[in-house]
């Protein structure tokens, strides 16, 4: 079975989502922007969720994270939860 590690911001509205988007082009730490704006519980180990199977999450995070290109940020993801700015580290 696949498996994956990723890690995301997640934020209330698309708008926030593009500005750290925006920071992170250029050059903006991940991490720091997670442990400052993430609304998820993953905030504080700078939006780290660890490793995962398909199914874990939700579908539209899921096809970021085991379809898309690896090292990049993907986003914003829309689920119900808000708007995700998504990197998978690796996947295998």
């Amino acid at each position: 079975m696949a498996v994956a590690c990723a890690r995301h911001i997640l934020v209330k509205t698309k708008e926030e989502a593009e500005l750290i988007k925006q920071k992170l082009a250029k050059g903006a730490d991940f991490s720091s922007l997670a442990k400052k704006h993430s609304i998820c519980s993953s905030a504080k180990k700078g939006g780290d969720l660890g490793e995962f199977g398909p199914g874990k999450m939700l579908k539209a995070f899921d096809n970021v994270v085991f379809k898309k290109a690896l090292l990049t940020v993907h986003g914003p993801v829309k689920t119900k939860f808000g708007f995700h700015l998504i990197e998978t580290i690796y996947r295998h």
